[in-house]
């Protein structure tokens, strides 16, 4: 059975390969192998969530589910005021991120760990994340439970999910977990999602403000 880039430990035959980005008036190389999510260029959704961050991020700063590290290290090269921490269930991918993380110049604890298992007690002032939607439904719906748990008082998480791979169907239970969930970009059917504010405890039945801002899904 081939490696799914959720592994832990994959098997699959190195193939590396290695791409090149801009952002923010910054270029940057990455180093990928077989065994990973998105091997020879930064996928679409990582895009539109680079693309929908503010100019300027600070504190400590999670990228959930890393990979080779296309998300966090972008935005901690633009950004370095923030404290980026990099985490990933997938052995390979970790190695990679770390080594991307030191070729772009940026500071990074990088982890192996399946969601926050090796995070435990730690809060984060932002967290971003381009989900394994691959994985199965459970499996996301604990990252963002998780998530919400592991917010500072004024944190946010950021995460993309496309369309047509259950984008509405995330929103709303985001909003079970989340005192505010806004979609802050529709384009090319990826939708940014930004959530702030958790719900108090004990709010079950999942009350909550969501506002989606009216963009056109091209």
């Amino acid at each position: 059975m081939p490696d799914h880039y959720y592994t832990q430990n994959p098997q699959s035959e190195h193939k590396p390969a290695s791409f090149a980005v801009r952002y923010r008036n910054h270029t940057l190389l990455f180093e990928t192998d077989s065994g990973v999510f998105s091997r020879l260029s930064m996928d679409r959704g990582t895009q539109e969530l680079l693309d929908a961050l503010p100019d300027a991020v600070a504190g400590r700063v999670l990228d959930l589910g890393c990979g080779y590290g296309a998300l966090g290290v972008s935005l901690a090269r633009a950004c370095p005021g923030c404290t980026l921490t990099m985490v990933d269930i997938n052995e390979r991918a970790v190695v990679l991120a770390a080594g991307n993380a030191r070729q772009n110049g940026v500071a990074a604890e990088t982890l192996q760990s399946d969601g926050f298992s090796a995070l435990a007690g730690r809060t984060f002032d932002l967290i971003v994340t381009n989900p394994p939607i691959r994985a199965g439904k459970a499996a996301l719906h604990r990252l963002f439970t998780d998530s919400a748990r592991a917010l500072a008082p004024e944190g946010a998480m950021v995460t993309v999910i496309r369309k047509q791979q259950g984008a509405a169907s995330a929103l709303t239970f985001l909003g079970t977990l989340f005192g505010r969930v806004e979609t802050v970009a529709r384009k090319g059917g990826y939708w940014v999602i930004r959530c702030t504010l958790p719900a108090p405890r004990g709010d079950a039945d999942g009350n909550h403000e969501q506002k989606a801002m009216e963009q056109h899904d091209v």
